[in-house]
């Protein structure tokens, strides 16, 4: 399909491939509205849907992952445009219920709305000149697409604050230290690196990714025993699929498992 406001590409050889989503607004510095939401989703569903990706990949430019929301856009928009039409939650929570990993590969500013979308993905690859921020309350507004409530779980209630109340940024060793993001790199090997890591899950069994990222989010939306049990029952699931008998049968063997994915 083709896109105004994003770049599609696939990239590997193997039975599952890598599918790369690229923010691609650059005059706004890939500033979101909802055109470009519009088409972010319907990538996102359109890999998901793909049989032949295994994991998607999200990021924008060197300078600017997304520098927030469109400004612009938001600025004349009333009450009743906003509760009654739904904004945000119509087109901003796609990331929500795609099953296939998704990695941000962030670089440059990841402000407002995009430090938002970066913490949708399963995790962020940062190059070392990214920026975190929530700086809506210099609008005389608050974070708006789950600011408030992700950015608590990943560095805790002190940073958090401190960021939201401020509108100070983060940078990448800070986020990193503070588990916001899971790497760190130099800008020139973002993408390789975020292409390397999507790869090694393109490698492995797709039931068995599938159900890792369902049963680690489900870590964030409930007690601790009830995570255990889901766990527990998908775990046992999966002894039920191909890829489980061959990657131990493969390591009994001490050879390399070939999954088929079923």
């Amino acid at each position: 399909m083709n896109y105004d406001n994003i770049l599609t590409a696939e990239h590997g050889d193997g039975t599952l491939r890598t599918g790369v989503i690229t923010l691609h607004r650059p005059k706004q510095l890939n500033a979101l509205d909802d055109a470009l939401m519009d088409d972010l989703g319907a990538a996102l569903r359109a890999y998901d849907a793909d049989e032949g990706i295994g994991c998607v990949v999200v990021t924008g430019s060197e300078k600017a992952f997304a520098a927030g929301a469109d400004i612009a856009a938001m600025a004349p928009l009333t009450l009743k445009e906003t509760y009654g039409g739904d904004f945000i939650t119509r087109n901003w929570e796609t990331l929500r219920v795609i099953r296939k990993p998704v990695i941000a590969a962030v670089a440059g500013f990841a402000l407002g709305g995009g430090c938002e979308l970066a913490m949708m993905c399963d995790f962020i690859i940062a190059a070392d000149n990214a920026k975190f921020g929530q700086p809506e309350i210099k609008l005389g507004i608050i974070p708006g697409a789950g600011g408030t409530q992700r950015l608590p779980r990943a560095v805790g209630k002190a940073k958090a604050m401190d960021m939201v109340l401020t509108a100070r940024t983060m940078d990448a060793v800070e986020a990193e230290r503070c588990g916001l993001v899971s790497r760190v790199v130099a800008p020139g090997q973002l993408m390789n690196e975020a292409l390397a890591a999507a790869a090694a899950i393109c490698a492995l069994s797709l039931p068995s990714i599938l159900m890792a990222k369902e049963s680690v989010n489900r870590a964030f939306e409930g007690s601790l025993a009830e995570g255990i049990r889901f766990e527990r029952r998908l775990f046992h699931t999966l002894f039920a699929t191909h890829d489980q008998k061959e990657g131990m049968a493969a390591f009994l063997a001490k050879r390399k498992p070939v999954f088929e994915h079923r």
